[in-house]
């Protein structure tokens, strides 16, 4: 495949003699120069085949036992036994599970190793352990994933929440309804967190411009379609 950066342009004459003396003169750095690029790539080959996939494969084994017992709590619920299996490791039922804090330890960074933190942050805020799971999730890098990405940010507005430092909360529950706009099922909720947020803890005017955007972006949203959003501006003095 090309490279990217490769343009052809038709040169003046003059511009080709330019280049031809340019090339005399320069042409065993040149040619020095190429042959490192192709070390270097040959190198960074090497790597990325011997060293960065197979690290990436022993990380998403090792991993493995602990994210699907986190799976299957986000589905029937936490508790703080399997939540310690899922951080530190043990034996689940015959099942050898390896957990979370060594994947993150050995494994950082890897693509496994970001999930753990992810994984790591959701559950310390399941054992009210808020600083520890700020920590992780701050961490965590959604990589392009906007939905995972903004959970996170939805994340840490709880464990601020919980912290009682409302406007890091309110921040994150923000930042969350930012990651991708156009996701309506992520974004809606961010705004609708953040917005519900506010007016409980006595910003009324961030409730009502979140309220506000929420109504006006996402009418298909059901707390707006069911008039929820509007009985909660009503509260607010605000009659549309």
């Amino acid at each position: 495949m090309a490279d990217k950066n490769t343009t052809t342009t038709a040169e003046q004459p003059d511009v080709i003699i330019r280049a031809k003396g340019f090339w005399d003169k320069f042409s065993k750095p040149i040619i020095y120069a190429g042959s490192a690029v192709i070390l270097l790539v040959g190198g960074w080959y090497a790597y990325k085949n011997f060293i960065v996939l197979p690290k990436e494969k022993k990380a998403s084994e090792m991993i493995f036992s602990a994210e699907s017992l986190f799976d299957k709590m986000a589905t029937t619920g936490f508790n703080k036994d399997s939540v310690n299996l899922v951080l530190n490791g043990g034996n689940n039922n015959g099942t050898a599970i390896t957990g979370i804090l060594k994947v993150i330890s050995q494994y950082e960074g890897t693509p496994a190793g970001n999930r753990a933190k992810y994984i790591a942050g959701a559950s310390y805020l399941h054992i009210q352990e808020f600083d520890k799971a700020i920590k992780y999730l701050k961490e965590f890098d959604g990589n392009g994933a906007d939905q995972v990405q903004s959970k996170a940010y939805i994340l840490l507005g709880h464990a601020y929440a919980e912290k009682k430092n409302t406007d890091e909360a309110l921040n994150y529950y923000k930042k969350a309804a930012t990651v991708n706009p156009k996701d309506e099922s992520i974004t809606s909720v961010g705004l609708l967190m953040a917005a519900s947020y506010a007016q409980a803890t006595g910003k009324n005017k961030d409730a009502i411009d979140l309220y506000k955007e929420l109504k006006d972006k996402f009418p298909a949203n059901p707390s707006v379609t069911s008039g929820d959003v509007e009985k909660h501006l009503a509260s607010l003095g605000v009659f549309e």
